[in-house]
C-alpha cells in the first residue's frame, strides 16, 4: 500500500500489474482470506488485509535492522559521534570516558557539546545524551546509568557566623544559593523520617546559571547551596563544605544516556553507553573513590 496501487508497486519490483495481481490473488488463496477491496478505480485494504501488512512491515524491518547490525558488529567502528552533556558533570567526568572511547575506537571522532538545557537531539544532530533528571516523556529512549543524590551544604565558616539551620523552616530563613537552570528539580524538596514533604521557600542570596559558580560561592561562605553530589563531592571529602538536615532525604534523581530511536542504533552509539555502564558499574565514582 506504499506506492497506492498494484501498477506502481509491480514497477518498483519490476513487475506487471497482471503479474502482481496474480501474487496477491495466490497469497488470498495460500492464506484462505480476503486481503484487497479491488475495482477498477480504487484499491484497498480489507481489515484483515490492514493488519497483515503492518504485521510484514514489522518483520521486515526488524529483517533489515538485524542485517545492519550484524554488519555492524564485524565492522570497525567509526565515523563521528555527536555527544551532549550538562556542563558541570561534562567537566568532571565526561572527558575520562571521551578519552577511554577515543583510545579504543580510532576510527571514531567525538564532538562534544556542554549545555544545562535539555536541546532537540534530533534538530542539534546529537547520536547521544547525558541528561539528570526524571526525564520528561519523549519519543527518545533512555539507558539507566547511575543515580544522583542532591544535597544541601554550607561552608564550616558560614555555619559558624550565621548557624546551622536544624529544620526546614530555619534552612528557609537563611541566604541560598541556587542554580537557575534546573529543569526538573527548580524547588528545594525534603522528605522526614515520617514521609512528609518539606518545600524550602523564599528569597534567594544568589541564582546563578553555572553550577561551579554555586560552589564557588558556598566555598567563600556566601551561602547555603544545593545541587547534585558529584558537584560538590570533592569539597564535602575535604570537608571544605558540610551535609545539612542530615535527618531528611533530598531528592534522588537519575543519570541516563538518551537517544533518539528504539530502531537501529549505530555501533558507535550502543558502544559509548558500554563504555557509561562500565563507568558507573561500582556506584557513582564520586561516592566510591
Amino acid at each position: 500500500m506504499d506506492e497506492g496501487s498494484l501498477v506502481a508497486a509491480g514497477k518498483k519490483f519490476g513487475l506487471s500489474a497482471s503479474m502482481a495481481g496474480k501474487y496477491v490473488s495466490a497469497l488470498e488463496a495460500e492464506l484462505k482470506v480476503r486481503l484487497m477491496h479491488r475495482s477498477t478505480r480504487s484499491l484497498s485494504l480489507t481489515e484483515a488485509g490492514q493488519a497483515y501488512y503492518l504485521r510484514c512491515r514489522r518483520i521486515l524491518e526488524e529483517f533489515g535492522e538485524a542485517n545492519e547490525e550484524a554488519s555492524d558488529a564485524g565492522s570497525t567502528t567509526r565515523g563521528l559521534l555527536r555527544v551532549a552533556a550538562p556542563v558541570t558533570f561534562g567537566e568532571l567526568h565526561v572527558g575520562e570516558v571521551v578519552a577511554r572511547y577515543l583510545n579504543d575506537h580510532p576510527a571514531v571522532n567525538v564532538e562534544v557539546s556542554l549545555n544545562d538545557r535539555f536541546v532537540n537531539l534530533q534538530e542539534a544532530g546529537i547520536d547521544v545524551a547525558i541528561r539528570i533528571g526524571r526525564l520528561p516523556d519523549s519519543d527518545l529512549v533512555a539507558r539507566w546509568l547511575a543515580p544522583c543524590q542532591m544535597v544541601i551544604c554550607a561552608s564550616p565558616a558560614f555555619l559558624k557566623r550565621e548557624g546551622t539551620p536544624g529544620t526546614p523552616d530555619e534552612l528557609s530563613r537563611s541566604p541560598r544559593l541556587a542554580f537557575s537552570e534546573a529543569v526538573t528539580v527548580p524547588q528545594w524538596k525534603l522528605v522526614d523520617k515520617q514521609q512528609r514533604e518539606h518545600v524550602i521557600d523564599g528569597p534567594l542570596r544568589l541564582h546563578a546559571n553555572n553550577m561551579q559558580t554555586l560552589v564557588s560561592a558556598a566555598l567563600a561562605g556566601v551561602g547555603i547551596a544545593y545541587g547534585p553530589t558529584f558537584a560538590f563531592a570533592q569539597a564535602l571529602k575535604q570537608r571544605k563544605l558540610v551535609p545539612l538536615l542530615s535527618d531528611y532525604k533530598a531528592a534522588e534523581l537519575s543519570i541516563n544516556a538518551v537517544y533518539p530511536s528504539a530502531r537501529y542504533v549505530p555501533s558507535k552509539v550502543r558502544r559509548f553507553i558500554d563504555y557509561w555502564v562500565e563507568y558507573f558499574k561500582e556506584g557513582p565514582p564520586w561516592e566510591t573513590r
